[in-house]
């Protein structure tokens, strides 16, 4: 962190902030993870695994309001996109090979798991819809129908209504998982939280200065993000898919596959689909809803025919993994594998 704000106040380049500020999050980000596990440790399965997606996507969303603030809207759409894929296939693919090497299978609750690949299902046709309608209005302004700014302000009205939608059903999933349906997140007792260890007071303490040295640093990667692409030869939208969002991802990345590694699977499918499902249905509208103030323009969550395609097919094979109730080291395998077929994909994308 020193050596990124040095190279940032000498100007040494582009390249070297960039790396120096990413290297600087990743710990940081393992911090918060830290913490919110100690608070898991006190509050169960449930809600421990909700506080750690929470403060886990707390660096992505910092760093996307930087982004956002700066009109990086492709960046800020890439890395709620890299987000999405990297928690619901990278995180959850190592959580369930580092947990099931050395185990025959592990278990978790099936009807959770079940409520949780079913948001992400609502989360892709909410990247769907806006895509579709784009397609539909360019036809209708080919017509005449409508002119270009028509079009644009009917997308950001569009946007904008599904994510009040969005965020309304992230909101009636918490009242589902905390209130109503609390028991199904608890954990079973192989799952039950070891002794909380350090006080309540530097554990808040702890995440309150992470988060703020995370935001330093994100404001220093953010300034540079479009150069250093550039400088590495990579598109934008391979840099927020996958450099950005595995950069903000380092807390769900170590926590999640700590808690495989233990055998506790229901905090770590809490960990990594809750974390893919914050992002969709609470940091996206969340950043629709204040680009309005923040940004030079309002944000759309219109992503690019290829995002919705890889959202689509990450949510397909999260659901076969979780619907019966129990997972194998291959089936981490696999996950990780289609990962990596689509960041692959996204580096060669045009």
């Amino acid at each position: 962190m020193p050596l990124a704000v040095l190279a940032d106040w000498l100007h040494w380049g582009a390249l070297p902030i960039f790396i120096l500020a990413a290297l600087a999050i990743v710990p940081l980000a393992g911090i918060m993870g830290e913490s919110t596990e100690r608070l898991a440790a006190r509050l169960g399965a449930g809600i421990g695994g909700l506080l750690n997606a929470t403060f886990g996507n707390a660096a992505e969303l910092i760093l996307a309001f930087v982004a956002l603030a700066r009109g990086l809207d492709q960046v800020v759409q890439a890395s709620l996109t890299g987000s999405i894929l990297g928690n619901a296939l990278l995180v959850l693919g190592l959580a369930i090979l580092s947990g099931g090497f050395r185990r025959e299978r592990q278990t978790f609750d099936r009807s959770a798991a079940g409520v949780g690949s079913t948001l992400l299902v609502l989360a892709a046709i909410g990247l769907m819809v806006p895509a579709a309608f784009h397609w539909a209005a360019e036809g209708a302004r080919a017509r005449g129908a409508v002119g270009q700014n028509e079009e644009v302000e009917l997308e950001h009205g569009l946007s904008l209504a599904i994510a009040i939608v969005l965020f309304t059903v992230y909101v009636l999933s918490l009242l589902f998982s905390l209130r109503t349906h609390r028991h199904l997140y608890r954990g079973s007792t192989v799952d039950a939280p070891g002794p909380p260890r350090g006080s309540l007071r530097s554990t808040v303490i702890m995440l309150i200065a992470s988060a703020a040295l995370v935001a330093w640093m994100s404001e220093i990667l953010v300034g540079v993000v479009e150069e250093a692409s550039h400088v590495l030869g990579l598109t934008p939208i391979f840099v927020g898919v996958v450099v950005v969002a595995l950069v903000g991802n380092a807390a769900e990345h170590s926590t999640a596959v700590l808690m495989a590694v233990r055998n506790k699977m229901d905090l770590a499918m809490n960990i990594a689909i809750g974390s893919s499902i914050q992002i969709a249905l609470f940091v996206a509208p969340l950043l629709v809803f204040a680009s309005y103030g923040v940004g030079p323009q309002p944000m759309d969550l219109r992503f690019s025919p290829f995002e919705v395609l890889a959202v689509g097919m990450a949510v397909v094979v999260v659901h076969m993994v979780a619907q019966d109730g129990e997972s194998n080291w291959l089936e981490g395998a696999l996950l990780v594998a289609v990962y990596l077929i689509l960041a692959v994909a996204f580096y060669f994308l045009p």
